[in-house]
Parts: structure tokens; sequence; C-alpha cells
């Protein structure tokens, strides 16, 4: 579902207003409303996808290898296909001419065969007889581009975040089940072992009941968040191809002057993308969820501004989003892009302990710190939980779709688009509550309101009934650390009905 934008007017004065007017008020009209962030998906397995195709070799194409799509898709699969795997890199399409003759030469020299080079993907999927295609573009395009290449019958690799909106994220993983494709989205930290051997842990009881997470992504530049991405003079309307770029043949965004900040640094604005919500909140959040096995969030509410970098950016600078989730789990995901060395610890946190992991995803094991015995009622001590370390995560996270791929099961990806989905719906409606000022939430159906439907009422109902305790998917230790002892004391609570002390019984 795209944002629909009102004309944009184009004050007679310097190319910078012209800018900012455009994104002031096409900032605003991109805010969306809780009715157009409806979507259902169904509860399927993907069905068993074919091998990599006929080809006895995997041929790939890759969809706006800018930065990451460059440093990291192309790259990536430039070494595995050095280290041997069967793939062959056939075509490149790209808007901006330059970037797109850089990348053919390095993949030539990298690989020995000369790809094709094309300004439309759909030319590219349409000629190259793909197997796969890596999508590398701004935020506003992932949606439209990964259904194109579902219902061509390719695998895909699509950058986080998986979508722009929480529609377009539904809406993906409903096509992904029905295509028997396999998918995965770029959070290259899932490819960590460390978090499937954390569920298991939570879901053997290790912390008791699981409580919450937090989690954050600090940063810091003397120069602005994704100011750093450089422009250069041989950007220009003649080198790329600027209404492509924008989507608007697909109303993704309005025809607007070109602009070099805009085209370079789309993480600034609202029309192309969400800035640190779904730039890097994504990254830590996807991991916490693969940990924790938790997904759509019931209720969402998001808080933060744009305190110091007044660059004419319009996504804030400081951000914290809160997700409370129908197992009786909250998520903390905080963070500001003006100071990273005094970061938040990454915490699982349950009834009975606590999984700390420190910062960043370059890890070798992680802490478990016992609650207190006269609490848990356990001997529990603590411990160093060791986990093997993988220094290259984006290497690890390609051979792992790869072998995906390969295998034709899209169920062997780390990032399946379920996770994806569920990522998006709680850093993209973080972003949208920060934005309108209201809390969301989402029903079993995946059906999102500004609605309160009586989330609070629902806890207290279950403390009054005195239970049961929601648990983590795959929760198998049964009440261990779920449960309140009533001390003797107890007896002697309760209301007086018709003037009788409920302790005589």
């Amino acid at each position: 579902m795209g944002l629909n934008h009102p004309p944009v007017p184009t004050p007679e004065n310097s190319a910078m207003s012209d800018r900012r007017e455009f994104l002031k008020t096409s900032a605003a009209a991109a805010t969306i409303s809780a009715a157009t962030l409806t979507a259902a998906t169904t509860t399927s397995q993907p069905a068993s996808a074919a091998p990599a195709g006929s080809n006895e070799r995997m041929r790939i194409g890759f969809i706006g290898p800018g930065g990451r799509g460059f440093g990291a898709h192309v790259k990536s699969l430039c070494k595995h296909h050095e280290a041997g795997r069967k793939i062959d890199l056939v075509a490149v399409a790209e808007v901006f001419e330059s970037q797109r003759d850089k990348v053919a030469d390095y993949i030539e020299k990298a690989t020995k065969t000369k790809p094709a080079k094309y300004v439309d993907y759909r030319d590219m999927i349409e000629k190259e007889n793909l197997d796969a295609v890596c999508i590398g573009t701004p935020d506003h395009w992932h949606h439209r581009q990964t259904i194109d290449a579902l219902e061509a019958g390719l695998n895909v690799y699509c950058e986080k975040p998986m979508t722009k909106t929480v529609q377009e994220a539904f809406d993906v993983e409903d096509k992904w089940r029905a295509s028997g494709k396999v998918m995965q989205v770029g959070v290259q930290s899932t490819s960590l072992p460390v978090w499937n051997e954390v569920n298991a842990l939570l879901r053997e009881g290790k912390l008791g009941k699981v409580l919450g997470f937090q989690t954050e992504y600090f940063r810091n530049s003397d120069v602005g968040q994704w100011r750093y991405y450089k422009l250069t003079p041989d950007m220009t309307p003649k080198t790329i191809d600027w209404k492509r770029w924008l989507g608007t043949e697909h109303d993704l965004a309005e025809d607007v002057p070109f602009d070099r900040e805009v085209y370079k640094q789309w993480r600034r604005f609202w029309p192309f993308g969400s800035g640190m919500f779904t730039d890097l909140f994504v990254h830590r959040t996807t991991s916490m969820l693969k940990a924790t096995g938790l997904r759509v969030p019931g209720r969402v509410v998001g808080a933060g501004g744009v305190y110091l970098e007044y660059d004419g950016r319009d996504v804030p600078d400081v951000a914290t989003v809160v997700a409370d989730f129908n197992e009786g789990v909250q998520g903390l995901i905080t963070a500001t892009m003006c100071n990273q060395e005094s970061r938040v610890n990454q915490l699982i946190r349950g009834h009975y302990g606590t999984f700390a992991f420190g910062n960043g995803e370059s890890f070798d094991g992680f802490d478990f710190i016992p609650e207190r015995g006269p609490v848990t009622h356990v001997r529990q001590e603590a411990e160093r939980i060791t986990t093997n370390p993988i220094d290259n995560t984006t290497m690890a996270h390609f051979a792992n779709w790869l072998d995906a791929c390969e295998a034709g099961d899209p169920s062997l990806c780390n990032n399946q688009p379920d996770l994806g989905a569920a990522a998006m719906s709680v850093v993209n409606l973080g972003a949208q509550s920060y934005r309108q000022g209201k809390v969301f939430f989402v029903d079993e159906d995946h059906k999102i309101s500004d609605q309160d439907p009586g989330w609070a009422a629902k806890w207290e109902e279950r403390s009054a009934n005195g239970g049961p305790v929601a648990h983590i998917p795959g929760w198998n230790a049964g009440e261990y650390g779920s449960k309140q002892r009533d001390p003797d004391y107890m007896q002697y609570g309760g209301p007086w009905l018709n003037g009788k002390d409920p302790a005589e019984g």
C-alpha cells in the first residue's frame, strides 16, 4: 500500500530551500494513519521450494547495489564464488550510471565473467534467466521489488528492513508463504548461533518466566548520522535515473527536483526511510525476537525527538520504542545518534535470572546473572555461557541463504520473512507512534489500530483470577519460575463481606 502524498509546491528560491520545503511537506503527508496499517497473514508454513533452478549453477542478479548492496551483497558473493560456490553473478540493475559500471567491473574482475547491465530491474528479471536476486535499494522500493521477484519464481535476499511499512511487511510474508521460494532478510546477526542457543535455554526455563528484553544501537558523529555518505559531482540528473529511483511510476514517492542529499542520504527523510528505527533498531530487535521466539507485538509506543542534529533531517536523533507482547514480555529498544560510549547493555530478563550480552554482535559468550536464593528457592550460580563467535556475520548470512537455495528449503534461512515482518511491526509502529503521538495495538489477525482494546484490563483480570502466566513460544518448563508462594499471613487478606473476617473461613 503506497503512501498518499499531496502535491508538493516548489518555492522560487534556492535548491536547498526547494529540498527542505519538499521534505517538510511530504514528511508530514507520509504519516501513516492507523486505518492504512491493517493487514492479515496466513499461519501456514512455506511450501518446499525447488532447488536453485534448472541451471546447475545458481544465476544471481543484483537490484540497486549501492553502498550496502555493493559492499556486502556483491563483494560477499564474489568471495563465495571464489571459494567454489556454484553461483554466477550475471547481471546488475542500477539507476546510477557510475555505480552500475563500478559494480559490473568489480564482478568481472573478481569472477572473470562480464555481467549484463540494466537500468530497470524488471528488464533484468525478464531477460537473464535468473534463479535469485539480491535487493539493496532504499526502503521504499523493497516491497515492490520483492513481490516482483517472488512472482517471477526467484529466490530473494532483501536488505533490511524488509519493507517500508508494516502493511507491506505482512504482504511480503503472505506472498513468500504462497510462493515456496527461499527468502532471506539481511539482518546478518541472525546467523549467529547464539540466538538459537539462547532460545533453547529460555524455553527450558533457565531464567524462569521471561519478562522482558532490552537492546540498543548507539552511535555518534561530528557530521550527523547518514551524512557521512559522500555527495559527489558526478551525481547528476544525467547520470542517475531520478524518477526511477523515486518510483514515481508506481506512486512510491512524489516527483520532486533532483537532490544529491536525498539520493545518497535518504535515511534522513521519512518518504524513503525511517532513520534509526529501520536502519539500526531493526538489527537488535530481530536478534531479540529470534532469541525469545516472540513475533508480532500486541502494543507498541515510540518516543524521542531531534535534539541535536539540526541538519535538515526529518528523523530523530534520540528515540525509544517499547513493545509489549501477548506472551507477557516487554521489549525496550533505545538509542541516541549523538553518544556511543555509555551504551545500554543488551539483556533478557526472567523471574529467576538474566542473560547479559554486552553490546554489538561480536562476542564469544554471555553471562547468566541469577536472582537471589530467597526469591528463587533454588541454588544457581553466576556463569559464563560460551558460544562460537563468527568473524564475518555477513559472509555467514549469505552462506546460509545459498545453502537454503541449493537445498530448496525456505526453512533453512536464519531470517525468514515472518521474522522480518515481526521486526518491522515493532520498529515501524514505534516510528509511527513517535510521529503521531499514538499507541498502536495489534490483534491476533494482525489488524492494527490506535484504539485500546483493553490492554491493561486484560492483565488486571488475569491477576484477579490468579493467572495463568503467559509464556514465550515453545515454553516447556512447566511452572518453574512462574509461581509465587502465598505467605501464611495472606490468609488475613480479602474483603470483609457482611462484616465477616475472611480468615475465619
